[in-house]
């Protein structure tokens, strides 16, 4: 009577430490859909008439253990299936009563709290079987969202082989699988980024005026890293001047007036400093061939000495003599004599011309 008195204490306590550690426990739609398996040991105590009994082979209170398997239906219901093996004493006989026991169970879970109602069937395999419905109550304590500890009260009322009545505490431990694992810490907010710099070109070229060193570029023009257009160079003809000199007879030497004539070819190539010449000698067509080709050439010799003598380096000047094949005018006059007998230069210069965008 002391076991039993002891048991319905337990039982009536249970609620009492229902808000202890009900922080710990996962929302309760975490838990549900969930599959839960318990490992339990327990003290049994048995009506006082089963030990006056032959027909229970005189039993008295004892011990067992057990396990359930159950699945949790929603945030309220869950059902399980239990087993357990029994060994119980006997007030006439010194070996002991062993058995089995099966049943089912519908669990009630209390909103906002760890402890919960049960109900069921069980089954009896002992010298004789027979069965017995339960009504109980327990409290799990949450070790962490997959493990729990529980202790759980139940009263037995037998349905088969008379009316009787027993009890047991059970104290054992659960595994839930599948739980909801701790959602991740929130990431701190990452700054705002800062407002982009305000870039400003005048030109509109590209290149912002801080690092511009061409500010006021043509629109159109290609520009490089620096913000300067881009340019093109080609060699191009900038002018022909026709040279007219009077030589003597079988004479390479510049008259006075020839010499004009040079003096303001220099000055003009002066003026294009990158300018180049290209002397042609020619000569009339009286004589040999040969020796007019060699005459023209000492005549655009002496135009290019001059030139040298006037500043100009003489890398910039070619010269060649063509002789009597590039008359100006054909026929053996004296007026076409005097036409072909003549020094012609071109003069052509590096042009840079921008690269347009």
């Amino acid at each position: 009577m002391k076991l039993k008195a002891t048991a319905i204490a337990v039982l009536a306590a249970l609620p009492l430490f229902s808000a202890q550690a009900f922080a710990n426990t996962p929302s309760a739609q975490d838990l549900e859909k969930k599959v839960f398996g318990s490992l339990f040991g327990e003290g049994y105590w048995t009506d006082v008439r089963k030990g006056q009994s032959a027909l229970w082979n005189n039993v008295d209170d004892g011990w067992g253990v057990g396990l359930e398997i159950g699945y949790r239906l929603n945030e309220t219901w869950a059902v399980r299936a239990e087993y357990a093996r029994q060994s119980m004493d006997s007030l006439t006989q010194s070996s002991r009563v062993t058995g089995d026991r099966f049943g089912l169970d519908a669990m009630y879970h209390l909103a906002n709290s760890n402890v919960y109602l049960v109900g069921g069937w069980k089954h009896f395999e002992h010298n004789i079987a027979f069965d017995a419905l339960n009504i109980g109550v327990g409290y799990r304590h949450f070790v962490n969202e997959s493990v729990a500890l529980f202790v759980e009260g139940n009263r037995f009322r037998g349905i088969s082989k008379s009316q009787w009545n027993d009890a047991s505490i059970k104290v054992g431990a659960s595994w839930i699988f599948g739980a909801t694992p701790a959602p991740a810490p929130t990431p701190a907010p990452q700054p705002e980024p800062a407002p982009a710099p305000v870039v400003v070109d005048s030109d509109g070229d590209g290149v912002p005026d801080s690092r511009d060193k061409c500010p006021n570029t043509p629109a159109g023009h290609k520009v490089d890293a620096d913000g300067c257009t881009i340019y093109t160079e080609k060699m191009d003809r900038v002018g022909d001047v026709d040279i007219e000199v009077l030589f003597a007879f079988d004479s390479a030497t510049v008259s006075p007036e020839g010499r004009t004539e040079v003096n303001n070819l220099a000055a003009f190539m002066k003026r294009f400093p990158e300018a180049v010449v290209f002397i042609e000698g020619h000569a009339s067509n009286i004589g040999k061939p040969d020796y007019n080709l060699r005459l023209s050439e000492r005549r655009a010799k002496a135009i290019a000495d001059l030139l040298v003598a006037q500043g100009i380096d003489s890398s910039r000047i070619t010269y060649k003599g063509f002789g009597v094949t590039q008359p100006r005018v054909q026929g053996n006059t004296r007026e076409a004599h005097a036409a072909n007998q003549r020094i012609e230069a071109k003069v052509t210069a590096k042009i840079k011309q921008p690269v347009m965008r």
